[in-house]
């Protein structure tokens, strides 16, 4: 075997063809692994625009292994190994090409495709550089050849879209040199190792030989092995007195972050966690002959060692005012304030601050964090602004003036830190219930009834609280009837609800979401007005809960927040102040998979606005991709929709038809296309898993819930819809599953598996039954994260079976989403649906079985 390093554009120049072999798995890249991958590149596009000196990044490594020459001369290689970083970096470089197609730079665009993406003299399948396993290969095809199907479902079509929108929203910000400056690092600077086999070579046991290596050392090995080689004569007493020490209080994990983070606060903004080593190791070679010095370095981390362990468990800082707000970034989650709060700690340890000014320091902090919740801005870039805060702050003056100033500087993307105006106007209209996490969600009504001060505060380590929507999330008939009442002209009790029911008005936190359910408002009333909460008792003062008590709410809270999270330096101007909704209407119409589409009513409810602003809004202006595929409220293109002059053009409906939207008679889009709000925040990774997932009771809390799923469920559907679900789930249970139970208002019931080991317990469900809405979804989303379901083929498989069963139609666009279909199909055709469902307890048994014939002792 031979080894080389070599660019991606070199890799692949030249009459040849990849050919991912049939025992690879399908690609399986999702947003976390483009993301980190899209991070490494803007950092490498940064240090090219500012001229900086540029060294290539290592991306990994390919194995090729030589197959036939292909008629004229073409060379065709099987990818044995690294078929995930080739797709990737093909599909990211097709999306340049269509990015480069948009803005009408034809010769790049050209370029690309006849350089880098197809063998123009070939045909056939040869036609292509990279092929990939059949199960890909259409969806990647599509994407080569811009067919109306480009960007369809799967992973395939989710990177293209991936990729497609960042190109545009970089572009967007920076202009065409970033565009440019992004396709020399794509082709350049990405650094690819090319192992290539020679002829005769067994490619099966080279594949099995990479897959099945041992577990490597840690960065923090690595780093620990290089610091004792260099102490000698100390090494054993430093070991014991510090290292040692340091390593029992933090653990592998947290060792190899205070490493990173030491890094970090030492000024390197531009730290890798996956390479701390080499960062570390270049800092430490000048003292690498000086064993005291090498000591001093060891000596000083183990100090943070001890800071770190405060910001991971603020119990153990002193001072109250410190720890109170340590305690909240904890709750927060995530690790972008460890940064700038190891920082602060060591200027306290020091004396150069007090504990007062670090935590009015990170008041701020935390209050650029939620107020950008609030707004519904990205938390995409959010790391790297807090990584830079350290070497920025002010050596001498305010710590907590300095971070204020550093936010509050005008800059474009993930350093927008609301004002108060533009905070009041978001707690106005944006659906809150979809914004960030939900532990961030619950901490921000948790903050806000605190403000009431209340004289017997609640005990919020024994409190069960959850966020409960007032106005329901299902709302029954009367909570229409009164919508109606307060609709504006063109405007439907539906759209209205769609637009209040996520907005932090309407939004509370409540120990009774089941009691409270879709009840009518005067029962809630009852029960609110006996909570503890100061919340509660306001919203249960209302004579009614409409439109204009949702929005009074609203100012109310809004105001509370303003004091609570201190905004930026007034006069500081950003340059994209313009509003946000627009910016993330941009970004949902590219998320959109080809062969779906959605109304405008859903577009105003994901970014808080109403259905007419959004239609005037597309209708004047420019370049937006994917306009034809939003539809009116029926499914039918708008009267009044036309091209803009940079678009396409031809009929909306013709496009959507052959992307697979099938039409009716009277020309209205196949609902099961329909892309709805919650779809929208799904896409653009809005939607929380916890939010879905079955609820983890004791056992007196799974029985109170499988009552409440079957009372709902019988006063909500017919005889034989209830007696067919029921008949069902207990067929489910004799296959050896279990019911779990969700923990919203309406009482989901999710039919459970275990699998796994005792050690990796792993759950898996493959649909979620609501009993009043009536509908049930196949939760493919999730399966994708679930082996064998991970599997892309198996989870095509699980829908069409369900296909096969009249009253269902799932489309095949939806094949990453939680596509549903009518409960009352249980009632003609539950044996049917149970067939289904014993076909996925017999996939996920077999699959276990063959575990330990793959985590047996040669894979070790």
């Amino acid at each position: 075997m031979q080894a080389r390093e070599i660019t991606f554009s070199k890799l692949v120049q030249g009459e040849m063809q990849f050919q991912v072999p049939l025992y690879q798995r399908t690609y399986s890249w999702e947003r976390q692994q483009l993301e980190q991958l899209w991070d490494d590149v803007l950092e490498l596009v940064d240090e090219r625009l500012e001229a900086r000196p540029t060294a290539a990044h290592f991306l990994g490594s390919v194995v090729l292994a030589p197959e036939r020459v292909a008629a004229g001369g073409m060379q065709r290689w099987l990818v044995v190994d690294g078929q995930q970083r080739l797709t990737t970096l093909m599909l990211a470089f097709i999306a340049l090409r269509d990015r480069h197609r948009e803005r009408k730079a034809d010769k790049k665009a050209a370029r690309i495709h006849d350089l880098l993406l197809v063998n123009g003299y070939q045909e056939g399948d040869d036609h292509y550089r990279l092929l990939p396993t059949q199960a890909d290969r259409d969806a990647f095809i599509a994407c080569v050849e811009s067919s109306p199907k480009a960007g369809g479902p799967g992973n395939i079509g989710a990177a293209y879209r991936f990729f497609l929108d960042a190109l545009a929203e970089g572009e967007e910000s920076s202009g065409e040199a970033w565009t440019d400056a992004v396709e020399t690092v794509l082709g350049n600077l990405l650094s690819i190792v090319a192992i290539t086999a020679a002829e005769g070579d067994n490619v099966y046991r080279i594949f099995e030989s990479i897959n099945n290596t041992g577990v490597g050392l840690s960065q923090s090995d690595l780093l620990r092995n290089y610091l004792f080689m260099c102490l000698p004569n100390r090494g054993e007493q430093v070991y014991r007195t510090l290292w040692l020490p340091m390593q029992e209080l933090l653990g592998p994990e947290n060792l190899e972050l205070l490493v990173w983070l030491d890094l970090v606060v030492a000024g390197n903004s531009r730290a890798k966690q996956s390479e701390i080593y080499r960062d570390q190791q270049k800092r430490l070679e000048p003292l690498s002959q000086d064993e005291a010095a090498l000591q001093a370095e060891i000596a000083s981390l183990a100090e943070r060692a001890e800071r770190l362990m405060r910001i991971l468990e603020p119990e153990r800082e002193r001072e109250p005012e410190l720890r109170e707000v340590l305690e909240r970034l904890s709750r927060w989650g995530g690790q972008t304030h460890y940064p700038l709060a190891l920082y602060l700690l060591d200027l306290v340890d020091c004396g150069r601050c007090t504990a007062q000014e670090a935590a009015e320091a990170l008041g701020y902090a935390e209050s650029y964090m939620v107020r950008r919740l609030l707004a519904g801005l990205s938390t995409t870039g959010s790391n790297r602004v807090f990584m830079e805060l350290p070497k920025e702050l002010d050596k001498d003056g305010s710590p907590a003036q300095a971070v204020r100033r550093f936010l509050s500087r005008p800059k474009t993307g993930a350093r927008v830190w609301p004002g108060n105006d533009a905070l009041r106007e978001a707690v106005r209209t944006r659906p809150f219930y979809k914004a960030g996490r939900v532990n961030q969600r619950f901490q921000v009504l948790r903050r806000l009834e605190e403000s009431y001060s209340a004289s017997e505060p609640v005990d919020y380590t024994k409190a069960r609280l959850t966020v409960e929507h007032v106005l329901p999330q299902t709302p029954a008939q009367q909570w229409l009837d009164m919508l109606a009442e307060e609709a504006e002209d063109g405007e439907s009790p539906e759209e209205l609800h769609a637009l209040l029911v996520h907005t932090l008005g309407n939004l509370t936190l409540s120990g009774d979401n089941a009691r409270l359910s879709n009840h009518p408002f005067r029962r809630k009333q009852e029960i609110l007005d006996s909570s503890a909460l100061r919340m509660n008792q306001r919203i249960a003062a209302e004579e009614r809960w409409g439109r204009a008590q949702i929005l009074a709410r609203a100012d109310e809270l809004a105001e509370r927040a303003v004091r609570l999270w201190p905004g930026p330096i007034e006069n500081a101007l950003h340059a994209d102040d313009g509003w946000a909704g627009w910016k993330e209407l941009r970004k949902a119409l590219r998320a959109m998979p080809s062969g779906t589409w959605t109304t405008y009513g859903d577009i105003a409810a994901l970014i808080g606005t109403h259905a007419i602003n959004v239609g005037n809004h597309m209708g004047s202006t420019p370049g937006l991709h994917g306009a034809y595929r939003v539809l009116t409220a029926d499914g039918r293109v708008a009267e009044g929709f036309r091209w803009t002059e940079d678009q396409q053009s031809g009929d909306p409906r013709a496009l959507l038809e052959a992307e697979g939207v099938p039409f009716d008679a009277v020309s209205r889009a196949h609902r099961s296309h329909r892309l709805t709000a919650e779809d929208l925040a799904t896409l653009l990774g809005k939607n929380d898993s916890d939010e879905w997932a079955p609820a983890h009771e004791p056992d007196d809390g799974q029985e109170a819930a499988a009552d409440r799923f079957t009372t709902q469920l019988r006063a909500n559907q017919t005889q034989e819809t209830a007696d067919g679900v029921l008949s069902a789930l207990r067929f489910w249970e004799q296959q050896g599953g279990y019911l779990a139970y969700g923990k919203a208002e309406e009482t989901s019931c999710f039919p459970t598996l275990e699998a796994g080991t005792a050690r990796d317990v792993r759950t898996l469900w493959p649909i979620a039954v609501y009993p009043v809405t009536g509908t049930v979804e196949v939760v493919l989303q999730y399966l994708k994260r679930r082996p064998p379901f991970d599997d892309e083929p198996m989870r095509r498989e699980l829908m069409a079976r369900f296909n096969e069963i009249e009253g269902i139609e799932l489309a095949e666009a939806k094949l990453d989403l939680r596509p549903s279909f009518p409960l009352e199909v249980f009632a003609a055709h539950s044996e049917e649906l149970c067939a289904v469902l014993e076909w996925f307890v017999h996939v996920v048994a077999l699959a276990e079985a063959r575990r330990p014939l793959e985590d047996g002792p040669d894979a070790s």
